[in-house]
């Protein structure tokens, strides 16, 4: 007297058990570090032209900046004085040219 599924469905009749449905998830905003909530959306409800407008900005000011630094760094090459330099430097290219006695046809 083995039974199958379906002699057991067909003695009891088809019972209609529907699968639990789960519940659908919902989405969840929370502040992050460094960031609340108000200025996530705020950022996010911006329009794409203020973003951008305030990218070029940033950059501009950066661009500004590296600007001062390098005008900065010359100056103060500048109060050096150039010539003293590139005489010394000249000095020391004649004088080791001096002590290399000519070296023509020397093979390594």
């Amino acid at each position: 007297s083995h039974r199958t599924s379906w002699g057991i469905n067909a003695e009891y009749g088809e019972q209609d058990t529907s699968k639990k449905r789960a519940r659908k998830t919902t989405k969840f905003q929370r502040s992050i570090q460094g960031a609340t909530l108000e200025n996530i959306l705020a950022k996010r409800n911006q329009k794409p032209e203020v973003r951008k407008a305030q990218r070029e900005q940033v950059i501009r000011s950066q661009k500004e900046k590296l600007k001062a630094k390098k005008e900065a760094k010359q100056s103060t090459k500048k109060k050096t004085d150039t010539k003293a330099v590139r005489a010394a430097q000249k000095k020391i290219s004649k004088a080791n040219t001096k002590s290399r006695p000519g070296r023509t046809g020397v093979m390594m």
